[in-house]
């Protein structure tokens, strides 16, 4: 009688996780009215897809330890059986409604994460990361070889708009495509993060943290990151589908190494140790991709460098830095220190915009020095030829940083002495 009692326990409802992810559900609805643009809902599109692929890859190296050179491999294949498979849908050869694509992108990612899972997962460590680089290589040498499937370098092209629109949806329109792309990244993530709760997903913990003491207890290491490579092929499927619907065309760039390695940079940049990093490492990756080079030719120095400088001062990424200043709002010392993050923010955007317009002119010269010597920078008239713009900026980067390291001791010195607080606070509480 007593056990039957338990096992109906009254558990009580997660509020703070219900209103997560409804507030989540809204954003994606409510998104594309507020950024109507057709830039914007194609850019909201690919961050949904984005956000599928970095949480599937964090679902290797955050929760499994396992850095992979070779992800982008599942969302390419993926993209190119879903052109294919929309391809023939559209001539009648296969009967396959468009909105059910990005699925069959899925198991086509899962099909070639369980061929070449089964290898790369027989090693760890550093072993197991040159392995998935030498598949990557050896996909995208396919690419180029096999024109038949891959297109060659035109890649394979096809039209997501085919039969009878059914209710009026023939996804066309881009915001059509969007919604579909938003219910598939709901539906995804909250899998993904369901992940993070099962057996497997705690075992998969284990394995990145202690493999020997796994081993011991009974469990085959290797089965654990298989199974887990598995599922994460599929879901980077899914977000190469989606990627082949936005775009209607599939090039040999989406297999390539440079996909992969934005894939893990911008995981690392959002925060590989906590789940919704990844979804801020995919808003920055479109960002910086579709905006960031738009404005500057640049970027990718710019991207390195905040690579650097967070792997240096934040490795844990952005959303490390969110949950440490939540820590300190939940004791109350958030106020004490908001000042400095000021000073720091003022001082250092001074440094960096010094450097920032000494790129801009180095790249002016060496690109454009044909346009003349004059470059906007920021809304300010910059002349390459002239040696007060070189020292304007030279001075702004050594006022800029030199107040930044002032800005930085205070700032140290007010975080050492919250975390002190925190620390006294925690211990009386536990004395109570």
């Amino acid at each position: 009688m007593k056990s039957s009692i338990s096992f109906y326990e009254f558990k009580p409802i997660n509020v703070a996780r219900w209103v997560i992810w409804g507030l989540f559900a809204i954003i994606l609805l409510i998104a594309p009215k507020v950024f109507s643009s057709n830039l914007s809902v194609s850019m909201l599109t690919q961050i949904g897809g984005v956000m599928i692929v970095c949480l599937s890859y964090n679902m290797l190296l955050g929760q499994g330890g396992m850095l992979s050179f070779g992800h982008a491999v599942y969302t390419g294949l993926g993209a190119y059986i879903a052109i294919h498979t929309l391809n023939a849908a559209a001539s009648g050869l296969v009967p396959i409604p468009v909105a059910l694509i990005p699925l069959v992108g899925g198991i086509g990612g899962m099909f070639f994460a369980v061929l070449f899972g089964y290898v790369t997962t027989r090693k760890s460590g550093t072993t197991f990361a040159m392995i998935t680089l030498g598949v990557s290589e050896l996909v995208f040498a396919m690419s180029l070889m096999f024109s038949g499937f891959f297109g060659g370098e035109a890649g394979v092209s096809g039209n997501r708009v085919f039969g009878k629109p059914f209710l009026g949806i023939s996804f066309g329109p881009p915001l059509q495509v969007y919604y579909l792309t938003a219910i598939y990244t709901f539906i995804c993530v909250g899998l993904m993060y369901a992940f993070t709760r099962t057996p497997l997903g705690r075992i998969l913990n284990a394995v990145r943290d202690n493999p020997e003491r796994v081993e011991f207890i009974g469990y085959n290491t290797q089965h654990v990151r298989y199974i887990s490579f598995i599922i994460s092929g599929f879901f980077a499927g899914i977000a190469g589908g989606i990627g082949a619907l936005n775009f209607e065309i599939v090039t040999a760039e989406v297999v390539g190494a440079a996909r992969s390695g934005a894939y893990l940079l911008f995981t690392f940049l959002g925060g590989a140790t906590f789940f919704f990093g990844p979804i801020i490492g995919a808003i920055l990756l479109v960002l910086a991709f579709v905006l960031l080079s738009e404005f500057t030719k640049a970027w990718l120095l710019y991207l390195g460098l905040v690579f650097l400088f967070m792997v240096i001062y934040a490795p844990g990424g952005i959303s490390s830095l969110i949950m440490m200043n939540l820590r300190l709002a939940a004791f109350g010392r958030l106020r004490h220190i908001w000042v400095a993050y000021i000073g720091l923010a003022v001082t250092a955007l001074i440094g960096l915009a010094g450097v920032a317009a000494i790129i801009e002119m180095v790249y002016h010269l060496q690109l454009n020095a044909a346009m003349g010597a004059e470059l906007r920078f920021a809304g300010v008239l910059l002349h390459t030829d002239s040696s007060h713009s070189w020292w304007g900026c030279l001075f702004m980067v050594i006022t800029g940083f030199g107040l930044f390291e002032l800005a930085r001791r205070q700032y140290i010195k007010d975080w050492d002495d919250s975390q002190e607080y925190i620390e006294k606070e925690i211990k009386r509480r536990e004395d109570l």
